[in-house]
């Protein structure tokens, strides 16, 4: 079951990833865009440390 939460982790990463590219590629057509983009490329970092921190504490309870 950890596992399954480790991937949901780096799937965070990767959807981050993905909106930082697309902030850089409309940065000087949309910037009210890119702007929104950018936004959630800091929510999903920040859920990414949220749920590895909420993941390790798990498994250390359950140690």
């Amino acid at each position: 079951m950890m596992r399954f939460f480790k991937y949901f982790e780096y799937a965070y990463l990767v959807i981050a990833a993905f909106f930082l590219f697309e902030t850089i590629r409309i940065w000087n057509e949309e910037r009210n865009r890119a702007y929104l983009f950018a936004a959630f490329v800091v929510v999903a970092i920040f859920m990414y440390f949220f749920k590895r921190r909420f993941r390790k504490k798990l498994e250390e309870r359950n140690r």
